[in-house]
């Protein structure tokens, strides 16, 4: 079940105010919580100090593990769902102000950036000296923070959105690409480049992000590695782990750790 974030001015709009920065804390408490698709004029960056988050965008889905966030460009169309008991900072942003690319990306956030997040969403009354001083320091390190590579390529091509509509909806399925390309009516070699062409990653390595995805999400929001590893279809605990640790470089554990630890 999931419900509608819940943001602390019900009447704020982001884009009627001329704020270079407005930082919105948001807490999700029980179930998921979700933003449904929409888009806005400012920037946005969505960062989890506790829980996740996944931003969905048209070109991918993008993951915000804790102590990380997703840039999202002014004027992209979005969706945010979190996990349960998440705690969200939601940071907005004029456009062309911030040295960020023109793209969605996940980046690390350091502690400093954390701080000044958090006093941002923090700061009421008229201290309007104090806000600009905070947001021209968040605006300076906001470029330097390091880039993680948590998201899923997503395409418009209807035969792929088919299969990537089944594979969220079932991320255990591992039908082969000979027996998805029966189900798409094209040969195994025509879905293969297909698949190439449109996500940049092969057929394997494209289920694999999805797999990544979702199990950070799981992880975060409190599953076991056991329980993430049965849900996502692997054989063992110790075939998940490998996975894993090939992709990212670290065992599921020491990944989470080290993006806190190194935040």
């Amino acid at each position: 079940m999931r419900q509608p974030l819940r943001f602390p001015w019900s009447s704020l709009d982001v884009d009627d105010r001329s704020a270079p920065v407005i930082a919105v804390r948001v807490d999700v408490t029980g179930t998921k919580g979700e933003v449904p698709d929409h888009s806005h004029r400012k920037g946005q960056l969505v960062f989890a100090l506790g829980g996740g988050v996944t931003c969905r965008v048209p070109s991918g889905l993008w993951m915000v593990p804790p102590h990380c966030a997703v840039w999202i460009p002014g004027g992209m169309q979005h969706s945010n769902l979190a996990t349960e008991n998440a705690r969200l900072f939601f940071v907005y942003i004029e456009p062309d102000i911030v040295g960020l690319p023109g793209r969605c990306c996940t980046l690390s956030i350091s502690p400093l950036l954390r701080e000044l997040i958090v006093e941002l969403c923090d700061q009421v009354g008229d201290d309007l000296a104090r806000v600009d001083l905070l947001a021209s320091v968040l605006l300076r390190e906001l470029p330097r923070m390091p880039v993680q590579q948590l998201h899923l390529p997503l395409s418009s091509e209807p035969r792929l959105k088919r299969i990537a509509a089944a594979l969220a909806k079932d991320p255990s399925d591992r039908r082969t690409l000979a027996e998805w390309s029966k189900r798409v009516a094209l040969s195994e070699s025509s879905l293969a480049r297909l698949v190439v062409r449109e996500t940049g990653l092969s057929f394997g390595r494209w289920r694999q992000q999805l797999h990544l995805i979702v199990a950070l999400r799981e992880l975060t929001a409190g599953a076991s590695v056991q329980q993430v590893s049965a849900d996502l279809g692997y054989e063992s605990v110790a075939a998940f782990i490998t996975m894993f640790k090939k992709a990212l470089g670290k065992p599921p554990a020491k990944y989470l750790n080290s993006i806190v630890r190194d935040a």
